[in-house]
């Protein structure tokens, strides 16, 4: 499987708002032209946090684990649709109620993402999908610390852990 390189995402300024279009292929070769982004962090009434496995073929950061549930918004879709499209798609949960924790501007060497943060906690069934994920799993705080810098997780979650959790 692979990612759709022609699929579209909105433009934004750093305030989020739509400046424009932009496909999946341009936004990731290193443009840097700014795009929106979901991302939830999904505890557990225990304080665990799920991370998601990324697979191999992702175009950016396979291998790693990440944010429970992160994806990309699509053009002509809410920050909220987006959030509920991708939680649904990846975690296969329909019945959560986030709490936004604001956005920030992150840069990497080939993108450039507006990051919507939110945050639940969820007692549930938890189905990570086959399509998409390589599986996932909750992490106690003490995991997450002892692998912090080591290359297991994405920059993105390492940076949001540690600005948000810590």
């Amino acid at each position: 499987m692979i990612d759709n390189k022609d699929e579209q995402f909105p433009v934004v300024d750093e305030m989020g708002n739509i400046l424009g279009a932009i496909s999946r292929g341009h936004a990731h070769d290193g443009c840097k032209i700014l795009h929106p982004v979901v991302h939830l962090h999904l505890f557990n009434n225990k304080g665990d946090l799920f991370l998601q496995h990324r697979p191999a073929w992702k175009d950016i950061q396979p291998d790693k684990w990440d944010t429970a549930c992160g994806g990309h918004v699509d053009l002509g879709e809410s920050v909220n649709q987006a959030l509920h499209r991708e939680v649904k798609e990846e975690l296969g949960i329909t019945d959560f109620e986030p709490i936004s924790m604001g956005h920030y501007v992150f840069e990497s060497k080939r993108e450039k993402e507006l990051v919507y943060v939110h945050r639940c906690v969820y007692d549930g069934e938890v189905k990570p999908s086959q399509d998409e994920l390589d599986g996932g799993r909750f992490w106690t705080k003490e995991e997450i610390l002892e692998n912090m810098g080591k290359e297991v997780f994405t920059p993105n979650f390492e940076n949001e852990y540690k600005k948000y959790f810590m």
